[in-house]
């Protein structure tokens, strides 16, 4: 495959139109312009072959020479445009550092020296209030190649903080490789089947030996980076209930020794995110609704930096967990709020999340007219989704719609949903592949209701949904896939759908706090 295509396939779908309209303002606007047709060529559905577009390039006298070049200067366009990005969002203040570095560069060159040396006092504590060690290197080294300027600081003054910061970008150093260690011991230690009981005593062992504990609680940059590795290594088998306990304790102990700056915001909140969400997934709603609540005093602190970032998954964590704690009518409401836009704009993936979120919550609650419409308003077809969102998303969506055609009495269009989604399945896997087998079975049951809704009286069938969570893979059995296994249920037991999903999420041992293990949920009737 062409790399340069690949790597425009990599952009979503509006990061496509803004690289476009990027590419469009550099240089002369000319109609035909070479560049602007290479782009358009290369995400043509269609690939071309090297020759193809040549030809396409220059019908008259094809020139490879040229095309070459053109490859280039599109690929430098590109660059350009992802760093652009890059310091609209990054949230570590590390590109305003680089921009007063480059500023100062251009200044000494330019002979404003004056101007210059402020620049560099700009850049050096922008970088110290925002612990970028290894940016701050560089800001030191050229204060010392400048020393002899009459605007320059004392030189001896340079050489002590200069070393002072050695320091603390050594430890950065030995973090990064630590963050590498952990990743990859975690990822073996999964493949044998341990990560619940190893990772702790993984941590400890790296941290020990690369002399980082009392870095990781002292620097919430480091803590948060940490947390993320693990918790992504967590994330691939559910296992919450190891991984929330020891977030809760690394963020208490921050806070009590060291406390937050506002420039340690973005982690701070990073953090709470976590464990908000680490508390729901194991089904302790309360506990994350009580952090959910620190982390909104935090965001609405002034000013009010990562409020669009946030928001929204504030917004979706709470209204899941009010939909467990028997108050989908609150997870309603605010929902429709957030898509009133009022607090802050979606974007497009916070838009999409929050329309089907909302379509789950009005199925929940009976609304199957509404629910069509939340999802007809989507307003993108499966293949927009799916770069925007992933192919796990729409086939939620899509079996989502095929559950509301069956509840507002349309079964020939739920069988048609089901077919299409079986079909997508079997096309892009190949037979007998485990990744989504689970659909195909929860699939097969919901045709075979909507061929003869008496099936579920039937006691073969009442069997085959209740070994169904049993069959699924460890880390798939939370509370999306139960979802729409209790909707199953409520079908056998002749129940509102809402309430045996409630039960089933309810089992014993819930409220005893974070550290107690969740059970299997409890079925009704089982």
């Amino acid at each position: 495959m062409d790399d340069l295509r690949t790597t425009l396939l990599s952009f979503p779908a509006e990061d496509r139109k803004d690289l476009g309209r990027f590419i469009q303002r550099q240089g002369k606007a000319q109609k035909g312009r070479l560049d602007v047709r290479l782009f358009d060529l290369l995400l043509q559905q269609r690939e071309y072959t090297t020759d193809e577009l040549v030809l396409r390039l220059y019908p008259d006298e094809p020139n490879p020479v040229a095309y070459y070049a053109l490859r280039k200067r599109l690929l430098s366009h590109i660059t350009d445009f992802l760093l652009l990005r890059q310091r609209h969002q990054d949230p570590t203040a590390a590109s305003s550092v680089r921009g007063q570095l480059t500023l100062a560069e251009y200044l000494f060159e330019a002979g404003v020296p004056r101007l210059a040396w402020g620049a560099l006092r700009k850049s050096e504590k922008l970088a110290l209030t925002h612990e970028q060690y290894e940016l701050l290197n560089t800001v030191y080294n050229l204060q010392i190649a400048q020393a002899d300027s009459e605007h320059a600081e004392d030189l001896t003054d340079i050489i002590r903080r200069r070393n002072l910061n050695k320091k603390a970008a050594e430890e950065e150093e030995r973090a990064g490789i630590a963050h590498s260690l952990i990743r990859r011991r975690l990822r073996e230690a999964r493949l044998r089947g341990r990560a619940g009981e190893a990772f702790n005593t993984i941590i400890q062992e790296v941290l020990r030996e690369y002399e980082l504990q009392e870095a990781f609680a002292r620097r919430p940059s480091l803590l948060y980076r940490l947390l993320a590795i693990t918790r992504s290594a967590m994330l691939a088998r559910g296992d919450f209930v190891s991984f929330t306990p020891f977030a809760i304790r690394c963020y208490r102990l921050m806070e009590q020794r060291h406390g937050f700056t506002p420039a340690h915001r973005y982690y701070q909140l990073g953090l709470l995110y976590m464990i908000a969400h680490g508390l729901y997934r194991s089904r302790h709603f309360d506990e994350s609704i009580a952090y959910l609540e620190r982390l909104k005093t935090v965001l609405y602190t002034e000013p009010r930096s990562y409020f669009a970032d946030f928001y929204p998954k504030y917004t979706f964590l709470l209204a899941a967990n009010y939909a467990f704690l028997r108050r989908n009518k609150d997870s309603i409401q605010l929902l429709e709020e957030l898509l009133k836009g009022r607090e802050t704009a979606l974007s497009p993936r916070d838009e999409l999340t929050a329309r089907l979120g909302l379509g789950f919550h009005y199925f929940a609650d009976g609304q199957y007219q509404k629910t069509n419409r939340v999802l007809i308003n989507i307003g993108h077809t499966d293949r927009w989704c799916e770069q925007q969102m992933g192919l796990e998303w729409v086939f939620m969506k899509n079996m989502g719609e095929m559950l509301v055609q069956l509840e507002m009495g349309n079964p020939d269009l739920a069988l048609n949903r089901a077919r299409a989604i079986e079909r997508s399945l079997k096309e892009r896997f190949a037979e007998g592949a485990t990744t989504y087998q689970h659909v195909l079975t929860y699939l097969r049951l919901v045709r075979e209701i909507i061929e003869n809704p008496d099936v579920v009286k039937a006691p073969e069938f009442v069997a085959r949904v209740d070994q169904m969570p049993r069959a699924l893979p460890e880390e798939r059995e939370d509370l999306q896939v139960l979802s729409f296994f209790g909707w199953l249920r409520a079908r056998i037991v002749g129940r509102p759908y809402y309430e045996v999903l409630i039960t089933m999420t309810e089992p014993e041992g819930r409220n005893n706090g974070p550290e107690a293990k969740p059970q299997r949920p409890a079925l009704p009737g089982a």
